[in-house]
């Protein structure tokens, strides 16, 4: 993970815009759409929106996945969004660079938590109250972090059925010690994360070890990104892939690939989250597109193989329960991570 330096910004970058205006006693007061209440909230912000006329939203997640969010969006409010789609990294990238620079165009980021945390330590976001809050997953946030989360990411493995049979399926991480798995695992080339994660549930030296040793004496294979991972389960190139990411499966199952989920216990898991640009141009627009994101949007990240983070709406598979990431925890310690990783991965003998 790209690491930055944190620092204070000049030009009230801790000024909110604000822009929806209440009567108090007589008196006008000025309110941040962001802390709007009242049973008229969303009609006040429906109201402003139209008038700042569009919104821009920088998002990670899968464009035809957005996709289908914005675009029922757009059709119930009239507001055209203008999305601008990267990886995680990019998006912190560029609303850090781009507030250094002291243009403001990003109304809402949507991204993994990991690189949320990373804007919002650079106070790039103002924290809004919504009422939808309180139907979101619980182990999904952190406690005063200034964004939401929107869905949640799952990590699981993947295998080809035409080369494996369900009865041969690892049923643990220790059974990928096992030699008949030599040359035939894989996995993502920065999933550290996902290292962390295996040591958090089973002890740090013991997880070390254990993937170490599986490295050393099977090999595994290390491919550059989870889509491309996914596509090589698929193709039988990789016939088991340890850190594939869910969503990436369903759509290839579908196109009639023979792919599966591969779910060895612990599932692990970590939020995208969504917030506020602090110095958003359309703010009104960015909190009602916020709230639709965690409603009516919900269902249709299901429809894509999400997982949404709102708990009217889970799609979780049968059985599969969710072993969530300590966020801070990795992020104060990525540069450890990092290294061990590609240390491990160095051991190969294949």
């Amino acid at each position: 993970m790209t690491k930055w330096n944190r620092r204070a910004f000049v030009g009230g970058l801790t000024g909110a815009a604000l822009t929806a205006s209440v009567s108090t006693k007589g008196q006008a007061q000025t309110v941040s759409p962001a802390h709007l209440a009242g049973p008229d909230r969303t009609q006040r912000l429906i109201a402003a929106a139209k008038k700042e006329g569009v919104l821009n939203l920088y998002s990670s997640a899968i464009a035809d996945h957005m996709s289908a969010v914005t675009a029922a969006f757009e059709k119930t409010y009239g507001l055209p969004v203008k999305t601008w789609r990267g990886g995680s990294e990019e998006i912190l990238q560029r609303a850090v660079t781009e507030a250094r620079g002291g243009r403001f165009d990003m109304d809402v980021a949507e991204t993994a938590a990991m690189q949320i945390m990373e804007i919002a330590h650079e106070k790039l976001l103002e924290p809004v109250a919504t009422p939808v809050a309180a139907e979101l997953m619980e182990q999904a946030r952190i406690p005063g972090e200034p964004w939401l989360p929107s869905r949640i990411i799952v990590f699981t493995g993947a295998y080809n059925t035409r080369l494996i049979a369900p009865a041969d399926l690892p049923k643990s991480y220790d059974a990928l010690l096992n030699p008949k798995w030599k040359g035939k695992l894989g996995i993502e080339a920065d999933d550290n994360n996902w290292l962390m994660a295996l040591c958090s549930a089973m002890g740090e030296a013991r997880g070390l070890k254990l993937f170490g040793d599986i490295v050393a004496q099977n090999g595994i294979s290390v491919r550059k990104g989870h889509t491309l991972l996914a596509n090589l389960v698929a193709s039988g190139e990789v016939p088991v892939a340890l850190s594939v990411y869910y969503h990436e499966i369903g759509p290839l199952k579908r196109s009639g690939a023979p792919i599966a989920e591969l779910n060895i216990p612990p599932v692990f898991s970590f939020p995208a989250g969504i917030g506020l640009a602090k110095r958003a141009p359309h703010p009104n627009a960015g909190v009602l597109f916020i709230d639709f994101l965690l409603t009516a949007g919900q269902p249709i990240l299901a429809q894509h193989d999400e997982i949404p983070a709102n708990l009217r709406d889970r799609h979780l598979p049968a059985g599969m329960t969710l072993s969530f990431m300590d966020i801070p925890r990795y992020i104060a310690e990525n540069g450890k991570w990092t290294k061990l990783y590609k240390d491990l991965l160095a051991r190969q003998r294949l």
